[in-house]
C-alpha cells in the first residue's frame, strides 16, 4: 500500500501530482515520510537549548527604557534590554515605532524572532506583553512548490495517516526501543506531522534519527564485510626485522600517534585479507614517513609498493624525499604525463619485469601501458581527490594490493565514521617534536603596506612569502586577474631588491613546475599565488603567509594553506586579512588565530558550515538524512555505527528472525544480496 503512486490518492489531480513530484514524492510513503523542515510555537525554551539564527520565543522583563531611532523613510528601529534566566537579552524591532509607549521598563513580554546567540540578541517578528501561553499548539511547516500549500499537504497527510495506519511497519527490533526508550513508528511518525509538545517532538525526532543512522551504518557496515570476506588478499608476510633496524636508523624518533598508526596498517597488511584504511593526519603530523614504512615493510615481502599523487610537483617531493630516505637500498621510480616515449618505455618495462619497487607518479599510474610485477601496496594521497573508479583501476592492476588512503584534510570523527565507515581510520594527530606553532593573525586591509615591510625584514634574513590573491568569486578568470594585479603591486613595490613569482590555475604544468622550482630554490622571495599553491611543494625556507579575502574561504581550507609555512625550523607566520561581515565570518578568523589544531578546526567548521561542503563534491558519499543531523546527533551516531557493526560482526543480523526487518531492507538496497552470492 505505502508503494502505491500518489496519483491513487483521492483528492490528488495531476497538476498536485507534479507539484508533489517537484519535491520528490512519488508514493504513499514518499509523502508520509516528507516531515515539516521547522516548527512555529510560543514554547519557551531555555537560553542553553536556543539554536543560532532559529525562530525562538522567549520570555522576559524590559529593564531598559526602549530607544528608538529613524532611518530612511518611514523606517525605524527598536532596541531594549530584557533580563531572562538573570541574563541580560538584546531586543530589537524593526518598523514598529508605536511599540515604544506600549513597552515600559518593569513589563513582561513574550518576544518571537529570529535568535543571535553569537550577540545574545533576538530580532523580534511578533511580541506580546505579558506571559506565554503555556498551552501554545506546535505548527508544523513544510518545505512547498508550485500551488502546494502547508494546509492542503496537512490535509493530504492527516488523511493518508488514518488510511494507512496498518501498514506502517516496525523495522526496529523491540530490544533496541526498550533500550534507548524509543517510541514505536507508527507513534513517531503521528508525533513528527503532529506533536502535542515539544517533549513529544523531541522523542519522534531521537527514534527517527537513530533509525536513519542504524539504516545507513548497516549499509557501511555490511560493504566492509564483504569487502574484506570478499577481497582474497594475501597475507604479506614482511621481514618485522629489517622494519625494525630501518626505523632505528632514522633521525628521529616516530610519535606514539605514528607509531600506532604504523602499528594498525602492519597489522592489516599481515591478516589473508585487503586492506582498505584511511591514514589521516594533519598538514606537517608526519604521514610520509608511516607510509614509507609500510611500502618497505611491503618490499621485503617480495612486493611492490606504488605512491599515487594529484599533482606532478607533489610526485617529485615525494620522490626526492622516498630517494633520500631509503638512500640506494630500493629502486624507486617516478612516473607522470611529461615522461613519454622511449623513457616511458623502458621504465614501464622495469616496472613489469619487477625491477623498481617503488612507483611514485600522477594518474599516469593508471594508464593501460602500466603493468606491475606484484604489486603489495597501494598509497593513495590526498585521497578525496580521485574518482573511486580511478581508484579502483589501481586497485586491480595487482594480485588484491592492500590499499591505505592518505588524507592531510583533518576529518571530524564523525564526519569520517559516516563517509568512510566502509573503511578503518587511522588517525595522527600529534606533532614531531620540536615544530614550532605558526602564528596567527587577522588584520584589515589597511594594514598592507606594513605585512609587505614585515616580509622585506623576513626576506633579509633569508625568509620567503607566499601570498595568497584575494579571491572575489568562484571564478579561474577573476582570481587570475587578482592575482596578476597583486603581482604587479608587489613587483613596484619591492623594485629589484626582491623577486617575485606568480602562480595561477591557467599556467601549463611545466610553467607551474618551473616557478615551484624558482621559489624552492629561493631564486624568488616572495610567490603571488591563486589557492593552486594549497597542495604544493615543500618550501621549508617560506615562514610567511599572506591569504587575502580570507573570509571566503572555509576553516579546513585556511588551516590547508596556513600549512604551506611552519615547515622549518623558523617561526612561521600566517597572516589573514578579512574584514568579514557576518558574525559566523568573524568567528571563524578569531578561531584560526587561537589554535592550530586541525581537528579542532574541522569540528568548528563542521558546526559553522555542516557536512556538505566539507568535501567540496557531491560525490562524497555524504547521505542526505531527512532527521538526523550528524553535528549534533554525533552520540547517536556513535551508537548506531556500533549497533550496526555488531549486529553484522555477529551474524545475527542473518538469522535472527527479530532482525527480519532489517534484513529486508539490506536486501531491497541490494546489499544483502551481494552477500549471499
Amino acid at each position: 500500500m505505502l508503494q502505491q503512486s500518489i496519483l491513487t490518492i483521492k483528492g490528488i489531480g495531476e497538476r498536485a501530482a507534479e507539484d508533489l513530484a517537484a519535491m520528490k514524492i512519488l508514493t504513499v510513503e514518499d509523502l508520509l515520510f516528507n516531515f515539516p523542515y521547522r516548527y512555529d510555537d510560543f514554547e519557551i525554551k531555555p537560553l542553553t537549548e536556543l539554536i543560532h539564527d532559529d525562530k525562538v520565543t522567549i520570555e522576559g522583563r524590559i529593564i531598559q527604557e526602549p530607544s528608538l531611532t529613524f532611518y530612511g523613510k518611514r523606517k525605524s528601529r527598536l532596541s531594549f534590554n530584557i533580563e531572562v534566566e538573570q541574563v541580560v537579552v538584546r531586543a530589537v524591532m524593526f518598523n514598529r515605532a508605536f511599540a515604544k509607549k506600549q513597552l515600559q521598563i518593569g513589563d513582561t513580554v513574550t518576544l518571537i524572532g529570529k535568535w543571535d546567540a553569537h550577540r545574545l540578541q533576538i530580532t523580534v517578528s511578533m511580541y506580546k506583553k505579558g506571559a506565554a501561553d503555556t498551552h501554545a499548539s506546535i505548527q508544523p511547516l513544510y518545505s512547498v512548490k508550485g500551488k502546494m500549500t502547508n494546509a492542503k499537504l496537512k490535509k493530504l497527510i492527516i488523511q493518508l495517516m488514518k488510511e494507512n495506519k496498518d501498514y506502517v511497519e516496525e523495522i526496529l527490533p523491540h530490544h533496541f526501543l526498550q533500550a534507548y526508550k524509543l517510541p514505536k513508528r507508527l507513534d513517531a511518525l503521528k508525533m513528527m506531522h503532529f506533536p502535542q509538545n515539544r517533549n513529544e517532538l523531541k522523542h519522534a525526532r531521537r527514534r527517527f534519527t537513530y533509525e536513519e543512522f542504524l539504516l545507513f551504518q548497516l549499509k557501511m557496515q555490511m560493504l566492509r564485510k564483504i569487502n574484506r570476506e570478499s577481497s582474497t588478499g594475501a597475507s604479506q608476510h614482511y621481514d618485522a626485522l629489517k622494519v625494525s633496524q630501518f626505523i632505528d636508523t632514522l633521525s628521529f624518533q616516530l610519535t606514539n600517534d605514528q607509531q600506532k598508526s604504523l602499528q594498525q596498517i602492519l597489522s592489516d597488511m599481515k591478516s589473508p585479507y585487503r586492506m582498505n584504511r584511511l591514514l589521516q593526519g594533519d598538514v606537517g603530523s608526519g604521514k610520509t614517513i608511516v607510509a614509507a614504512i609500510a611500502l618497505f615493510a611491503s618490499i621485503t615481502a617480495g612486493k611492490q609498493g606504488a605512491l599515487m599523487v594529484p599533482t606532478e610537483i607533489l610526485a617529485e617531493q615525494h620522490f626526492q624525499s622516498l630517494v633520500s630516505l631509503f638512500a640506494g637500498q630500493l629502486e624507486i621510480a617516478l612516473l607522470t604525463g611529461t615522461l613519454k616515449g622511449k623513457k616511458r618505455k623502458e621504465l614501464t618495462t622495469a616496472i613489469e619485469n619487477g625491477k623498481i619497487d617503488i612507483v611514485i607518479g600522477t594518474h599516469a599510474l593508471i594508464q593501460d601501458d602500466v603493468l606491475f610485477h606484484e604489486l603489495g601496496l597501494v598509497i593513495v594521497d590526498e585521497q578525496h581527490r580521485f574518482g573511486v573508479e580511478q581508484r579502483r583501476i589501481l586497485r586491480d592492476k595487482g594480485l588484491h594490493p592492500d590499499v591505505l588512503f592518505m588524507t592531510a584534510t583533518p576529518i571530524p570523527r564523525t564526519l569520517a565514521i559516516t563517509a568512510f565507515g566502509d573503511m578503518d581510520v587511522s588517525i595522527i594527530k600529534e606533532m614531531p617534536a620540536g615544530r614550532k606553532e605558526i602564528e596567527t593573525f587577522w588584520v584589515k586591509e589597511n594594514m598592507f603596506e606594513r605585512i609587505l615591510d614585515f616580509i622585506a625584514k623576513r626576506i633579509d634574513n633569508g625568509e620567503q612569502a607566499y601570498i595568497i590573491a584575494p579571491l572575489i568569486e568562484e571564478s579561474d578568470k577573476l582570481d587570475i586577474q587578482n592575482a596578476v594585479e597583486l603581482y604587479d603591486t608587489l613587483t613596484e613595490y619591492y623594485s629589484s631588491s626582491i623577486k617575485v613569482g606568480l602562480m595561477h590555475g591557467r599556467l601549463r604544468s611545466e610553467e607551474k613546475d618551473d616557478v615551484m622550482n624558482l621559489f624552492s630554490n629561493n631564486e624568488l622571495q616572495v610567490l603571488v599565488s591563486t589557492t593552486v599553491v594549497e597542495v604544493g611543494v615543500n618550501v621549508p625556507n617560506a615562514t610567511v603567509i599572506v591569504i587575502y579575502d580570507a573570509e571566503r574561504f572555509g576553516l579546513a581550507q585556511l588551516h590547508q594553506l596556513r600549512g604551506r609555512v611552519g615547515r622549518g625550523e623558523k617561526q612561521s607566520y600566517c597572516i589573514l586579512i578579512a574584514e568579514p561581515k557576518g558574525e559566523v565570518g568573524k568567528e571563524r578568523m578569531k578561531i584560526m588565530t587561537e589554535t592550530n589544531d586541525g581537528f579542532e578546526l574541522a569540528e568548528e567548521d563542521l558546526k559553522l558550515r555542516g557536512p556538505g561542503d566539507f568535501f567540496g563534491k557531491k560525490q562524497s558519499g555524504i547521505p542526505d538524512f531527512k532527521v538526523a543531523d550528524m553535528v549534533h546527533d554525533y552520540r547517536a551516531l556513535e551508537t548506531a555505527r556500533q549497533d550496526a557493526a555488531e549486529l553484522i560482526e555477529s551474524n545475527s543480523i542473518f538469522t535472527d528472525a527479530e532482525y527480519e526487518k532489517l534484513r529486508k531492507y539490506l536486501e531491497d538496497e541490494g546489499i544483502f544480496s551481494i552477500q549471499l552470492d
